[in-house]
């Protein structure tokens, strides 16, 4: 791949770890008190992707992409059990990028991204209680729900919010 394709790939990942990060804000919000630590986690683990990701845009050359000042939420979070269920989402939408990301890297940046993949889909099937064959292919995404299939949620400058 191109050094080009590299960083579009790396500023899309950059772009889902912002939106996670906004998400498990949302989460720990709403989520239950079992689970909050589980949730903390998730955003400290987040956190320091996307740290990882300015850094390695910047040593591309690239301008790191900003987060949105909110984000839309796929679906309305008013409990618990709705949080656990964005929490899953959340997660299967970054595996997702990073499953793109691992096509587009050599070398490693590619471990790391096989890595955060891993990491993304062993988070997905905790909230959610179940695996998939594939976690982070559209093809699966697909098959679950519409939304599943973007690769974050959608900056609230650019659609309603639930």
């Amino acid at each position: 791949m191109s050094e080009k394709q590299e960083l579009e790939a790396l500023q899309k990942a950059l772009a889902a770890e912002h939106a996670a990060v906004y998400g498990y804000g949302v989460v720990g919000g709403r989520v239950g008190a079992v689970r909050r630590a589980e949730a903390k986690a998730a955003y400290d683990a987040h956190r320091a992707r996307r740290d990882a990701l300015v850094r390695e845009v910047r040593d591309l050359g690239g301008t790191p992409v900003a987060a949105a000042p909110a984000y839309a939420l796929p679906f309305p979070v008013p409990d618990s059990v709705a949080a656990v269920r964005f929490a899953a989402e959340l997660e299967e939408r970054v595996a997702g990028v990073y499953s793109d990301l691992v096509r587009a890297t050599e070398g490693g940046r590619r471990s790391m991204a096989a890595e955060a993949l891993r990491e993304a889909a062993v988070r997905a099937v905790r909230w959610r209680g179940e695996s998939v064959a594939f976690p982070g292919l559209a093809e699966r995404a697909a098959t679950t729900s519409p939304s599943a299939a973007t690769s974050a949620p959608t900056p609230a400058s650019a659609a309603p919010t639930a």
